[in-house]
Order: structure tokens, then C-alpha cells, then sequence
């Protein structure tokens, strides 16, 4: 356990599980596109995920695991992020939906929600919303 870990209640580690599963959608349909590898920069910088890090994650994507939190706000923007890396070719293919499914249910949703809150979100990010939007938009009825 890291140093940070002790102190921010394994937070690095869900971090780094996050970015793991960004790494694994973006592979799931092949190589890493121009635009995915960008994406994944991006979230690394905002996730705390140093050079040293991204570049084992790359390598080994699946050594890290998904570590889910009680906060439905945190589970929300996962899933953002999650939409997020599987739009930025402009579409969803049955690899990605597949993995979105399992990864909703590995974050803490119950299945019957995860299957909601996925098809209203590809109905919703087809529009490349942000992520106060798409939670306003999943949340009405």
C-alpha cells in the first residue's frame, strides 16, 4: 500500500482501476486510435496517474482491479469517462457495449440500473454532453 493510499482511503487505487478499465475499452475494438491515446492522457493527468504508471497500465492493462465506492456521484462520472473513451471514434460497437455492461455492475450498479442508465446514456451522449448535464439528464424522469 502506498504512502497516499494510507491517507486517502485507497483512492490512487481506484484511480489507477479506473484508468486501467479507460485503457481496456480503448482496446477492446483493436489499437489505439490517435484520439484515444489523447483521451487517455487527458484522464490520466486528471486521475494523478504518473508516467511511470500509464505506461504499465498500457502494457498490462488488466493487473489492476476495479475497486467500487458507495458515492453514486463517483460512479456516475466513471461511467461518463467510460462513455467518453468508447465515443471518441463516434460509435459504440458490441465489444464496447459488452464491457460497458460488465464494468457498470463492477462499479456498485445493480443490473436492472445498469441497463437503464447505459441505454439512456447512449441515447443522451451521442451528443457529447458534459458531465453535469448527463447527470441531470439521467437522474429525470
Amino acid at each position: 500500500m502506498s504512502f497516499e493510499d494510507l491517507f486517502s482511503g485507497g483512492s490512487h487505487k481506484r484511480k489507477l482501476g479506473h484508468f486501467s478499465a479507460l485503457v481496456n475499452v480503448a482496446m477492446v475494438d483493436g489499437p489505439l486510435t490517435p484520439e484515444e491515446e489523447l483521451l487517455l492522457l487527458r484522464f490520466a493527468r486528471r486521475l494523478d496517474i504518473n508516467e511511470l504508471e500509464y505506461n504499465e497500465i498500457i502494457k498490462n492493462s488488466n493487473k489492476y482491479p476495479i475497486y467500487p465506492t458507495h458515492s453514486q456521484e463517483i460512479r456516475l462520472k466513471q461511467l461518463h469517462d467510460i462513455f467518453r473513451m468508447i465515443f471518441a471514434d463516434g460509435e459504440i460497437d458490441q465489444e464496447e457495449a459488452s464491457f460497458l455492461n460488465r464494468y457498470a455492475i463492477t462499479l456498485g450498479f445493480k443490473e436492472q440500473e445498469a441497463d437503464r442508465l447505459i441505454k439512456r446514456s447512449i441515447e443522451i451522449f451521442t451528443g457529447g454532453l458534459n458531465f453535469y448535464d448527463y447527470e441531470y439528464l439521467l437522474n429525470k424522469k
